[in-house]
């Protein structure tokens, strides 16, 4: 059996201390979340071992300290990509 697709999308910006997770799913919600973000514009990027651990977390949850460094890796991506692009940074 195929493994069910999973999706965690999370927010992150000056306002708020701690990036929180503001949509998650599996299966066709998490296909959902993912052509959200696509027709929004918004970045996606794919990590299993990081969605694995962050699918878990209930929504608008903090991300666990444990967690931090990961995101943050995926968040210099994301600020890497924008300032490529010459984008301002929207989170």
């Amino acid at each position: 059996m195929a493994e069910r697709k999973k999706a965690v999308a999370i927010q992150y910006n000056e306002e708020i201390p701690v990036p929180k997770v503001v949509a998650v799913g599996q299966g066709i919600i998490a296909e959902k979340i993912i052509e959200a973000a696509i027709a929004c514009d918004v970045p996606i990027v794919e990590d299993k071992e990081v969605v694995a651990k962050l699918v878990q977390l209930p929504l608008g949850g903090e991300i666990p300290e444990e967690m931090y460094e990961a995101v943050a890796k995926i968040l210099a991506f994301l600020y890497k990509m924008d300032y490529e692009r010459g984008v301002m940074s929207r989170r």
